[in-house]
């Protein structure tokens, strides 16, 4: 009450300043808490400065500023930090420096991800079903997280049927539900697949497609050796192109099929019509 009285006349008080200093006091207990109980913590990267001579990452608990040197962020060099920014990382805080005119602390994400791994491949068996982050994505493979641990999608482990770019399909931070198919604990590799967890719709393909019938569908990609065009989810057929007419992604067709494999589950067919 006393406190209320007083700051009534003081002229130029603001009282958000107050706040910021008692929000900025709980941040660093959050961060002595963190290193006393060796916890792991999760913030996003939001720039890159320099401590010393070395290049950090910046993370912030609150207001309370932190530093992840690069040897110990778990990138190789300056691109593939600079890469990082702006996503959410686990991480420990290994030393706090409490001064006069600062406070920050000094953190790794290296420590951090070796006990999220242990932990991982403690409790995760083949054929278990679990979710993956997506970290990064090329047209090619797609890498996530499973706790620790980096697991590799191919693109051919994605789903069923042709996938022309596998950055139209996936974004960073997407979760994936996907198959444990191995471990190796020594390694600390794994293995998993969201293809394994999904319908394989050439089971019941049999019955609704037929040799020397015609089907609507839609180009899914276009190759030098042919295009793929999508008869329904996680089935397509390859075509030859058609001599005087060009085709994209989308465009709609009628195909005329005259072989289907369905242990390679494969159809061939022949564009017999642009819609």
């Amino acid at each position: 009450m006393a406190e209320d009285i007083v700051s009534m006349l003081i002229e130029g008080f603001d009282p958000t300043k107050v706040k910021k200093e008692e929000f900025y006091d709980k941040d660093w207990q959050q961060v002595i808490s963190a290193r006393q109980n060796d916890k792991i913590i999760q913030a996003e990267i939001s720039g890159i400065e320099p401590l010393g001579e070395k290049e950090c990452a910046v993370v912030d608990i609150g207001q309370v500023r932190g530093y992840i040197p690069l040897e110990h962020s778990g990138a190789e060099n300056i691109r593939q930090l600079r890469a990082m920014s702006g996503k959410k990382i686990a991480f420990k805080v290994v030393e706090y420096i409490e001064e006069e005119d600062r406070r920050m602390f000094v953190a790794s994400r290296t420590a951090a991800l070796d006990e999220m791994a242990q932990i991982t491949l403690r409790k995760i068996k083949v054929g278990d079903s679990i979710m993956a982050v997506v970290r990064s994505v090329s047209p090619v493979l797609v890498r996530a997280d499973i706790g620790g641990i980096e697991v590799k999608i191919p693109l051919d482990q994605l789903r069923y049927g042709w996938i022309d770019d596998l950055t139209e399909e996936v974004k960073p931070g997407d979760h994936l539900k996907v198959k444990v198919l191995s471990i190796d604990p020594e390694k600390k590799e794994v293995q998993v697949s969201p293809k394994a967890l999904q319908k394989n719709p050439w089971e019941t393909a049999k019955t609704r497609y037929k040799v020397h019938s015609e089907y609507v569908g839609t180009v899914s990609g276009v190759r030098d050796f042919g295009v793929f065009v999508n008869l329904e989810p996680g089935v397509d057929s390859l075509a030859s192109h058609l001599k005087y007419q060009s085709l994209q992604k989308g465009d709609r067709v009628l195909v005329r099929i005259y072989r289907i494999d369905y242990e390679k589950e494969q159809i061939q067919a022949k564009i017999v019509r642009v819609i």
